[in-house]
């Protein structure tokens, strides 16, 4: 499994800043029962944080953006397999390359070595 660490950390910032925002919904609640109260503190918790979450998890601004098709032929070794081809990240775009070029699998992790050594963050 490969872990995104931009992705991993603002989810972690996430985390801590929900702690003062249920605290506050506990204090605000300290009349009620402790039970009742956090139920409702995590109920606003859930209610706020699953877009925050949600932004995190799927924001295409915080992903490398692939392609992939089968049955294409390899633009590095002429292979014939799944292909892979980097789309855009930050400092590199090819969304509107007329000639996009695929690579099988081994091809492609070498090309992205490649762009790393590069400064292309993917």
């Amino acid at each position: 499994m490969r872990i995104n660490f931009k992705k991993y950390f603002l989810y972690l910032l996430r985390w801590q800043l929900s702690t003062p925002i249920l605290a506050i919904v506990l204090i605000w609640l300290s009349t009620l029962n402790k039970w009742v109260a956090t139920i409702i503190a995590n109920l606003i918790g859930g209610l706020i944080f699953f877009w925050v979450d949600k932004f995190i998890f799927t924001a295409d601004s915080l992903a490398a953006q692939w392609e992939v098709k089968e049955d294409v032929r390899c633009c590095d070794c002429g292979r014939i397999a799944r292909g892979y081809r980097l789309v855009k990240t930050k400092n590199y775009d090819k969304t509107s390359d007329k000639a996009p070029e695929f690579r099988c699998e081994s091809c492609s992790q070498k090309k992205a070595k490649e762009l790393k050594r590069k400064g292309i963050k993917i």
